[in-house]
């Protein structure tokens, strides 16, 4: 079913088809109509499945056109940069009408969000610190909402928002639409959704702990000694459009974005070191291709929405098998194809084994061709000389592996 179809407004059409939106995805065909329909509604969806969309194109459609007054809409978000991605995404929908968006969220000043508050919004998108400090203040009221979201539920639960959480639920008007989207659906939720929404509709596309058909993935044993000498072979060989990079720790980050510019890459880092105008820089430069890889710990693997991500390489293992997902998760975003390398030393077995007792599948150990592989024992006889992924030799016109159909010439 097209988009035309699903009973979006037309000035909100307008928007859909000038941001190149084509036909919905899963969670999109069967949120809309729900929303639309004014129910409170529990979502999950993996990430890159189009979530945002999913409650910002009828949300505003509902709205229609601005109105004076207090915000309508509510939509709380766990990070700064995920805030700052789905205003700009309400903006970029509601383009051909006259609704209005702020963002809300901390590591800038408090100005320019308190003069667009008095100048008056339809729609509030915010950081649960800064929506907080704003109520506290008296900056702003919640009795005039009608629409409440929380978005990437379960992070917020994760980061500890979850008294907040409830705070903002109780100053919200009874009488509102509750909209909860959220990769996962852990109890902890439920608690919350117990008292937040009424009588919701449930949807849920695919599995919470699956990888992203899209996504081709897999491991490669490596010293710990020869990780960087080995992410430098990779994208040597690897045709790639933009790459993001990711490190279990700030200070690793730092290290491995120096080392890569060091290589003739050109490389932004984000961190929560960073400040919020260095964020802002390093995500513009990134989409826009400035930069051609991304160097990130985890507080980017649910909080950046960059479409066009080619690879990720996880330069450390994570630590927790749900961040394996959501890092992966950052490529083959809206059904592209995409494809995630793992660097994984002897001594991350036990965490890899973690990863795929929670994912349910067994990851392909590869071996790059013709990389000098220090001897790693066990590690290194399980893992097969990489000819491309799933047993696929590559042309014989060409020396380089195959990644996911792309080559490095």
């Amino acid at each position: 079913m097209p988009f035309n179809k699903l009973g979006l407004s037309d000035s909100i059409m307008q928007g859909v088809t000038a941001a190149g939106y084509k036909e919905p995805t899963p969670i999109q065909l069967r949120a809309i109509p729900v929303v639309l329909e004014g129910k409170d509604l529990i979502a999950s969806a993996q990430t890159g499945t189009g979530k945002t969309a999913s409650f910002a194109l009828p949300v505003l459609s509902k709205l229609g056109a601005h109105k004076p007054g207090g915000p309508r809409v509510l939509v709380l978000e766990p990070t700064r940069e995920l805030a700052a991605q789905v205003e700009t995404a309400f903006r970029d929908f509601a383009r051909f009408s006259n609704l209005r968006a702020t963002v809300l969220h901390g590591g800038v000043g408090y100005g320019r969000q308190r003069s667009e508050l008095r100048a008056g919004t339809d729609i509030v998108v915010a950081t649960v610190g800064r929506l907080m400090d704003f109520i506290k203040e008296g900056g702003l009221k919640l009795n005039t909402i009608e629409v409440l979201i929380l978005d990437e539920v379960d992070r917020m639960l994760d980061m500890g928002f979850i008294n907040d959480v409830k705070t903002v639920v109780q100053r919200c008007p009874a009488k509102r639409q509750t909209l909860f989207f959220s990769a996962t659906v852990p109890p902890e939720i439920a608690k919350i959704a117990s008292f937040a929404l009424k009588d919701p509709a449930r949807i849920e596309i695919g599995a919470a702990r699956s990888v992203n058909t899209s996504v081709t993935h897999a491991i490669y044993p490596v010293a710990n000694e020869q990780k960087f000498d080995l992410l430098l072979a990779l994208l040597a060989k690897t045709d790639f459009e933009s790459v993001l990079v990711f490190s279990r720790t700030k200070h690793g980050a730092d290290r491995i974005a120096t080392r890569l510019r060091n290589a003739n890459h050109s490389v932004a880092v984000l961190h929560a070191n960073r400040s919020q105008n260095q964020r802002i820089e390093a995500l513009e430069g990134f989409k826009s291709g400035r930069y051609e890889l991304m160097v990130a710990t985890d507080i980017a693997a649910r909080g950046i929405d960059v479409a066009g991500v080619s690879h990720v390489i996880n330069y450390d293992v994570p630590e927790n098998p749900e961040d394996y997902v959501h890092r992966i998760g950052r490529t083959g975003r809206a059904m592209a194809v995409g494809d995630a390398f793992t660097l994984s030393s002897p001594e991350n077995e036990s965490d890899v084994r973690d990863i795929e007792r929670f994912i349910g599948r067994q990851i392909p150990r590869l071996q790059l061709e013709g990389f000098e592989y220090k001897p790693l024992g066990a590690a290194k006889s399980s893992a097969k000389a990489h000819q491309g992924y799933g047993g696929r030799r590559p042309s014989k016109s060409h020396s380089a592996p195959k990644f996911g159909g792309r080559w490095r010439r």
